[in-house]
């Protein structure tokens, strides 16, 4: 659930135990000194921590236009684009002093690196005009999420590669745009190559975008889509957890109703749903889930299913503790 970086919301207090509430991204900007940022975060664990399970407290840090946090005790962040420009060695060690700042602050978790691969120059709102990419060729590309993930891995951050399978050949943007449809990325396309790398550096989510990609599945958003979901396992390897796009302020899943959103992302094979920039539909959401796993036992097994991955993350970063 999204919570403003300069606060603990009204929203998350009143809900946090009513809907539990297991994990929460800090949203907006803030140039608030990392310590504030710690007694904020430390706060959002008493609030979500449940039978010794404590949240994943993410954020989006990942340079030049899209860095949540840039206050004392955090470095300004240059684009991925310019990241990507410096040696492996360099990129894997400055990530790792970012990501040493976020845990400091009480950050565990960062909703990067972007391994979508625009070519130089085009028109590409989400990715290319603000130079989120490392690089303009799915090697260069990949090799520099791939650089930043080991950097940050290393130090304790969970990330999550974004956005799955590729962002980088559409023309506007998902998070305000109905419909944005990819016409070129196919399962042997080599832009997926970037997004392999970085699952290959061992990174614990991946992102799945809400575009249609019609060489795919043309009949589904991605993020809706259990083909693409499938594929992202079968074809890649990938065995940690998927986590939406936003599903809540993001124009492009709301083709859908916010309960069908939530329960269709759930039942194609995605196990978070990221709800960042209108959380107030989490209401909606919860008692729609509630409802279809009442009725539906199949989808009740995807449930433990997901939250079983999810878990699995926690446990192995050390966020579980027996009560038992």
């Amino acid at each position: 659930m999204g919570n403003p970086a300069k606060g603990v919301s009204s929203l998350l207090s009143g809900w946090a135990s009513r809907h539990h509430v297991g994990n929460v991204m800090l949203t907006g900007r803030s140039t608030a000194p990392a310590g504030q940022i710690a007694d904020l975060t430390a706060g959002l664990r008493q609030l979500t921590t449940v039978s010794g399970v404590r949240p994943l407290i993410a954020t989006d840090q990942e340079g030049g236009n899209v860095q949540v946090l840039k206050g004392p005790g955090f470095d300004r962040m240059p684009t991925a684009l310019v990241q990507g420009g410096w040696r492996g060695t360099t990129l894997v060690e400055r990530a790792g002093r970012w990501a040493r700042q976020l845990t400091a602050a009480g950050v565990n978790m960062n909703l990067a690196p972007v391994a979508d691969t625009p070519a130089a120059g085009a028109h590409n709102p989400p990715v290319g005009d603000l130079d989120r990419e490392f690089g303009h060729t799915p090697q260069t590309a990949g090799a520099g999420a791939a650089a930043f993930a080991k950097g940050q891995l290393a130090q304790g951050i969970a990330l999550s590669v974004k956005h799955f399978p590729g962002l980088g050949s559409v023309t506007s943007n998902t998070d305000f745009s109905a419909s944005v449809v990819d016409t070129a990325t196919g399962k042997d396309s080599p832009s997926v190559g970037a997004f392999r790398q970085v699952i290959d550096a061992g990174v614990p989510f991946v992102m799945v975008a809400s575009a249609t990609y019609q060489k795919i599945d043309p009949d589904h958003l991605a993020v809706f889509s259990p083909v693409i979901l499938s594929w992202l396992r079968s074809g890649l390897g990938f065995s940690g957890a998927v986590i939406t796009d936003d599903l809540s302020g993001a124009k492009a899943p709301q083709i859908l109703p916010a309960g069908q959103r939530a329960v269709t992302a759930l039942a194609a094979g995605d196990d978070l749903l990221l709800l960042s920039a209108a959380p107030q539909v989490l209401p909606t959401m919860w008692q729609a889930v509630r409802d279809r796993a009442a009725s539906d036992q199949e989808f009740r097994a995807r449930l433990t299913q997901a939250a079983t991955r999810v878990i699995t993350v926690k446990k192995q970063m050390g966020l579980v503790t027996c009560t038992s």
